[in-house]
């Protein structure tokens, strides 16, 4: 866990370091495309600088605590790139060399249109068999008001799982603050109390996906300022100011899992993933119409849906192949059958999602509406089966634009970039935003006894 502290501090000074050069690059490693972003930030934020009302509210103030949530950087999307995704499956990196050419392409590409260099690169990824719980940590307010210090000995008090040998913490957030007989404190600091408490959610993914990962970009030489999960991203971006505070589910439909977050007050309370996407449907009709994946994937675009009508028996879609069998090569089959071979996967992936959210007791919120997002979402009539499955408030969600967002990049498939924007300019503060307190050091460390002095002289 101490490793993990210092390695997300890092992180962030590596952040802090980017927003004094001026300029970050974003990465988003999916099973089916690869996305890079170019930010240049330029100054103190302006409510003109982003065109929707709702990201600005989205990005500031009321998604946790800390300093970081004092100022917010007006930033600007000034290189943009995406390509097919290689050697990434599942949301996981399997071939390393392959992802790294497809890293080095897009980040070049996007480069090249910013006319600039960037360094640094906070990189998103789904999958890993994310896992979410929930702490709770308390302790005495030394002083007559809530300080810094009584922050970061609440959070080391919360009583740590055992997550495992092959588990890191992703996200480390604080959602609640409860000071004496007062709960639902977004930020406690500078009130008057005695007992101060906290509730913490805790998201820890395979510690093989995130090194993994941090090798892969290294060898791109690009050093990680910051990693993050792309069904929280995909929750910033897609949901409205309304829903992340009365709770909703963000349901984001990628290439290779399909990721499942919870927001309440404004915080992600849970996390999620099914390990099934778009490709899977592509697979489907690869298998059950016999054609490349690439043709089932253009089939599946062009032609797709998820419910039938009357008048899909007379829409014929044409089959071509270059096999060499006239018959086969020169073949029509109805839309009908075509949603025939998609629907079945559709709603196994819907049936697992709905699982999760059971699992997290979504239905005890007082709000449940769903959004979906991601690229697998776009098919048509998904909305409408997802509300029998899911529940009936769902709707389509897309990302909130921000200026200098290629008109190609305002899709529901990239919602996690455009989350990864808000997420880079003002993230939420975490646990590891706020200094150990000098009890926890050990007995005899030369830091804890400066660490003593510092607070005591």
């Amino acid at each position: 866990m101490k490793d993990l502290y210092n390695a997300q501090r890092m992180m962030r000074n590596m952040r802090k370091m980017a927003l004094q050069k001026g300029a970050i690059a974003l990465l988003d490693v999916g099973s089916s495309k690869i996305t890079c972003l170019i930010l240049r930030f330029d100054g103190e934020v302006r409510p003109s600088d982003l065109v929707d009302a709702q990201a600005l509210s989205s990005a500031v103030g009321t998604q946790g605590v800390g300093p970081n949530f004092a100022r917010q950087a007006l930033f600007r999307i000034i290189g943009a790139s995406t390509t097919k995704s290689r050697g990434v499956g599942f949301g996981q990196i399997e071939v390393m060399n392959e992802t790294e050419r497809a890293i080095r392409t897009v980040v070049q590409a996007a480069q090249k249109m910013a006319n600039l260099k960037v360094d640094q690169a906070i990189a998103c990824f789904s999958g890993a068999e994310p896992r979410s719980y929930g702490l709770v940590g308390e302790t005495q307010v030394r002083e007559s008001f809530v300080s810094e210090q009584d922050l970061a000995r609440v959070f080391a008090a919360c009583h740590m799982p055992d997550l495992g040998i092959s588990r890191d913490v992703l996200h480390a957030q604080p959602v609640n603050f409860v000071l004496d007989a007062r709960t639902g404190l977004s930020d406690p600091r500078g009130q008057s109390g005695t007992r101060l408490a906290c509730d913490m959610h805790l998201l820890t993914v395979e510690t093989n996906a995130i090194q993994n990962l941090a090798y892969c970009i290294k060898r791109c030489d690009l050093e990680l300022a910051g990693v993050a999960s792309s069904a929280y991203l995909s929750g910033l971006s897609s949901l409205v100011e309304d829903e992340q505070e009365l709770g909703a589910a963000c349901i984001d439909m990628g290439g290779g899992t399909t990721g499942v977050s919870i927001f309440v007050k404004k915080h992600m309370i849970y996390a999620d993933s099914v390990t099934m996407g778009g490709d899977h449907i592509s697979s489907d009709i690869s298998k059950g119409l016999q054609v490349p994946l690439a043709m089932a994937e253009r089939i599946k675009n062009m032609h797709g849906g998820v419910q039938a009508t009357g008048m899909d028996d007379r829409e014929m879609i044409a089959i071509s192949g270059d096999s060499g069998d006239w018959d086969k090569d020169r073949r029509q089959i109805s839309r009908t059958e075509l949603i025939g071979i998609i629907r079945p996967r559709v709603e196994e992936i819907l049936e697992e999602t709905r699982a999760r959210l059971d699992a997290a007791g979504f239905e005890h919120l007082p709000s449940q509406q769903i959004v979906l997002t991601g690229g697998a979402a776009q098919l048509p009539g998904m909305d409408g089966l997802a509300g029998k499955i899911l529940g009936p408030r769902v709707r389509l969600g897309r990302p909130m634009r921000i200026n200098g967002l290629p008109q190609a990049l305002t899709g529901s498939a990239f919602s996690s970039i455009v989350g990864a924007c808000l997420f880079a300019v003002q993230p939420q503060d975490e646990w590891w935003d706020f200094d150990v307190p000098s009890e926890r050091y050990p007995a005899h460390s030369l830091k804890r006894a400066l660490k003593w002095f510092g607070d005591n002289w």
